[in-house]
This record gives C-alpha cells, sequence and structure tokens, in this order.
C-alpha cells in the first residue's frame, strides 16, 4: 500500500484519479479547497478507509510531517478560462508559491512528485501537431497568462528542483479532457455545449467553429496520469491526450444528435489569444508509457451526456 497525496483532488480529474487509486488499495489523501472541486465529487468514496480529505489551498503553507508520503499528484489549479481568469493572481500564485509548497514537501518527504501541466504551455501553436519539444507561443500579457505562463513557470520549478535536489519529477501536459464530474459552470467546450443542448438553447460557438480541438475521456487520461508517476527513470514533459481532431462546430452537432436537442448554433467573437488549433502529438507516451486512448469519442460523450441528466 502506497500513501498518496492528490491535491485539487475534489476537482473533476482529481475526483477519478483518487477513486482509481483507492481501488487499487492504495491510502489516499485528498486535498482540495473547493473553489472548483466539490464535496459531491468525493461523496462516493468519502467514507472510505483509506480516504482522508483536508480542506486546504496550497498556496498557504501546511505540514504532513505526522504521516510518510510515497507520491504526490499535484493537480491543485483552476483549468478553465471562467475560473482561472476569475482570479488571476491566485491562479498565478497556486502555480508559484503553491508548487514551491508542494515541491518541499515532496523533498522533505523523499517523495516522487507529479505535476498537471497543460497543453497551453503550447499557446495558439505555429506547430501542428504539438510536441513536447515544441516550445510554444504565449502571450506573457494577455488575459489567458495567469494559466498558460504559471503553468510554464511550475514546469520551471519541477525541473529547477530535479536539477538541484534530485527530485524525483513527472510532468504530464494534459489536453482537453471530458467526462463525468465536469463542473456544469465551468466554461468548457464539451460541459458547455451538452448543459445548453439538454437545455434546448443556443450552442454558444466563440469564432467561427473552425478551430480544432482533441478530447481525451477522463478514464484514460487518469490511466496515463498513473502510468506517468510509476514509470522509471522518465521525467517527461509528457503529452496525455486523444490525436483524434475536430472542429468545434462538428462536436457542437456530434452533441446536438446525441442528445436529441433542438439547440441551434450561435457565434459569438473569439476570446483573445484562444488556440487556434490543438492536438496532441503522443508518440512518446506510446514509447515511454505504453499509453494511448481507449475511450471513442461517441462513446464518452454519451456516458458524460448521462451525468449531466443528473445535474442540469
Amino acid at each position: 500500500m502506497k500513501t498518496i497525496l492528490v491535491t485539487g483532488g475534489a476537482g473533476f480529474i482529481g475526483s477519478h484519479l483518487c477513486q482509481s487509486l483507492l481501488s487499487q488499495g492504495d491510502k489516499v489523501i485528498c486535498l482540495d479547497n473547493f473553489f472548483t472541486g466539490s464535496e459531491q465529487n468525493i461523496a462516493a468514496f468519502v467514507d472510505h478507509p483509506n480516504f482522508e480529505f483536508l480542506k486546504q489551498d496550497i498556496i498557504n503553507p501546511f505540514f504532513l510531517d505526522d504521516r510518510h508520503l510515497d507520491q504526490i499528484y499535484n493537480l491543485a489549479c483552476p483549468a478553465s478560462p471562467v475560473h482561472y481568469q476569475s482570479n488571476s493572481i491566485r491562479t498565478v500564485k497556486a502555480n508559484t508559491i503553491g508548487v514551491i509548497n508542494m515541491l518541499g514537501m515532496a523533498k522533505k518527504q523523499k517523495a516522487r512528485i507529479l505535476q498537471a501541466s497543460t497543453s497551453e504551455v503550447y499557446g495558439d501553436p505555429i506547430e501542428h501537431p504539438q510536441k513536447e519539444s515544441y516550445w510554444g507561443n504565449v502571450n506573457p500579457v494577455g488575459p489567458r497568462a495567469c494559466y498558460d505562463e504559471g503553468k510554464r513557470v511550475a514546469e520551471t520549478l519541477f525541473f529547477d528542483y530535479h536539477r538541484k535536489h534530485g527530485l524525483e519529477i513527472r510532468v504530464a501536459r494534459i489536453f482537453n479532457t471530458y467526462g463525468p464530474h465536469m463542473a456544469a459552470n465551468d466554461g468548457r467546450v464539451v460541459s458547455n455545449f451538452i448543459v445548453q443542448a439538454l437545455k434546448n438553447e443556443d450552442i454558444t460557438i466563440y469564432g467561427d467553429g473552425l478551430q480544432t480541438r482533441s478530447f481525451c475521456y477522463v478514464s484514460d487520461l487518469v490511466a496515463g496520469l498513473e502510468k506517468l508517476m510509476n514509470c522509471q527513470n522518465f521525467t517527461g514533459p509528457v503529452n496525455l491526450g486523444n490525436p483524434a481532431e475536430l472542429k468545434i462546430k462538428d462536436i457542437a452537432e456530434k452533441i446536438i444528435s446525441l442528445t436529441g436537442s433542438k439547440s441551434k448554433m450561435v457565434y459569438k467573437p473569439l476570446p483573445q489569444d484562444d488556440p487556434k488549433m490543438r492536438r496532441p502529438d503522443i508518440a512518446l507516451a506510446k514509447e515511454k508509457l505504453n499509453w494511448e486512448p481507449q475511450v471513442g469519442l461517441d462513446e464518452g460523450l454519451k456516458k458524460t451526456i448521462e451525468y449531466f441528466k443528473g445535474v442540469v
């Protein structure tokens, strides 16, 4: 049995990760401040004997000196534009002060630590698809910079701790992920479209709808995170996402069809610095982790739609 700390563990991805780790017999300490996470996400296993919840913000110093940690998954940061822009300074703090706090804990505990980074480190990419070797095209002073540049500096901190202190690190660059436990108000493509479709409201498309995204189902993403954490002699960064690319307007049409909705598509201006293309090159994940997505888009969307039927 390993003792594993999951920060942001009551969030969308974090809650699925906690449940997976518990199912494997690990002891899980879930830390969350409920800014974007929720008690509902962890309700199914909150009474599990190997589960412990701590309400805490990683920006504030805290200590777990009374227990030994084997691994730390650092997922604590709002991940949707609506939420990370709502308090941009705290988003930067989570990715700097918070990350330093977690790296310090990992150093003290001699624990392996994984950073949930993001495809947003590539910004509005000129290279397509995006390989890990690509340095990105990021606006450092735009409205998305708190997240994009925050995650970039978090990666820098991880690798500096690795070089300076020999810390065992893992860095995952997570591409668009969807599934149950997404927040209905998080402003992300899949959740927005499903909620609007189920309510027969207009589906809001920003821009001309020709920009592309690649969507990975959450169980596939969690499997990739676990494979990376437990892989020997490989720090990353590594892309985790589904390389199947489609236009935003096409996914809207697919969701309208799957829900039987009467919704119509309406178009609004594209937000500043919104990426025009997003598709991961996952050759490195296949080579180093023997990982690639297994859940097709239709299957994943049907599961996600069923979840949202019980929410909206």
